[in-house]
């Protein structure tokens, strides 16, 4: 267990990350993405990006995937007027991994979450981006790639309410996220086995919701740390009162879950879609959430090829 469990690595090594979009060719869909295109008769859009990231020393682009719906309408389709037409999506999930950066999350459920977000029944789908780190494990540098994030989705998409999803160090870009100066555009956070240093930020998060999921046995991050950030939500004075909270653990899993991914999956999704005023009804559950989309047995390849197992994240 890494300092009593309660920090990964958040200090860091300093050295810049080089990894481009061109590193994760290949990862732009789940391995079984057939079978939720055949049982919904939709397909969703993948864009691969790299984002430009130019507010401290370490200028340079951070790369993601960035997941629409079939039926998506950009800022491009603005009438005349500058106003959004009447089906558009203002809301993304931002999907964060761990001190190793990455873009495939713990056993690779983000692979799979941000194509079901965006494939939820007509007119409903959720925007997904799964965005790596330009500088893993350091926490500074790894808020300013999401905030550069969220505003190139504004920019760009028309996007300006943001769900962020965090593993592990990501718990501490997620919370931190909140102290920045584009927290009013978070609109509610969850996170996977999280840490407790440099996650301050939780204590003003009320009364938007946060979801807490962990491990009983996980030997990286104790599952206390989860138990006290559900403790630290909504203290701070300056919140905005009580709000929605949860905390799940999993009895004897480990670091990644992986023997809960397909629940942990569905848990997740459905606390997104509840931020973004979304209905899950059972043809979702049925058609979508609980379509198989990466096997058990491919998980953790997945995981090294998208970099979410590079030091020092492991999933135990």
């Amino acid at each position: 267990m890494t300092s009593a469990g309660f920090v990964l690595a958040a200090n860091g090594n300093g050295k810049h990350s080089q990894t481009g979009i061109s590193a994760y060719a290949g990862l732009e869909h789940p391995p079984h993405l057939s079978r939720l295109e055949s049982k919904t008769g939709r397909k969703g859009i993948v864009e691969q990006l790299s984002i430009s990231v130019d507010s401290d020393a370490r200028d340079g682009f951070v790369p993601g995937f960035l997941h629409l719906p079939p039926d998506f309408n950009t800022t491009s389709t603005f009438n005349n007027h500058g106003v959004l037409p009447k089906i558009h999506h203002r809301t993304a999930a931002i999907l964060l991994s761990g001190a190793g950066g990455g873009v495939t999350g713990p056993s690779s459920i983000y692979l799979s979450l941000a194509c079901k977000l965006a494939t939820l029944h007509p007119n409903n789908g959720i925007p997904a981006l799964r965005l790596d780190y330009r500088v893993p494990a350091r926490t500074g540098p790894c808020v300013r790639d999401v905030c550069a994030a969220m505003q190139f989705l504004q920019d760009m998409y028309g996007l300006d309410r943001f769900v962020l999803v965090g593993w592990s160090f990501g718990g501490a870009v997620v919370f931190s996220t909140l102290t920045s100066d584009e927290e009013k555009r978070v609109v509610g956070c969850a996170t996977v086995a999280s840490q407790t240093a440099d996650t301050e930020g939780i204590r003003s998060l009320a009364p938007r919701p946060v979801l807490l999921l962990h491990g009983t046995g996980d030997q990286t991050l104790n599952e206390r740390c989860s138990e006290r950030l559900y403790e630290m939500y909504g203290e701070s004075d300056e919140g905005g009162g009580e709000g929605e909270r949860r905390l799940v653990l999993f009895d004897g899993d480990n670091h990644a879950l992986s023997g809960n991914a397909e629940t942990v999956e569905e848990i997740i999704c459905e606390f997104v879609a509840r931020c973004a005023g979304v209905t899950v009804d059972e043809t979702d559950r049925e058609e979508v959430l609980k379509q198989e989309l990466v096997e058990d047995d491919e998980r953790g390849d997945l995981m090294e090829r998208g970099g979410d197992l590079r030091s020092p994240e492991r999933r135990e």
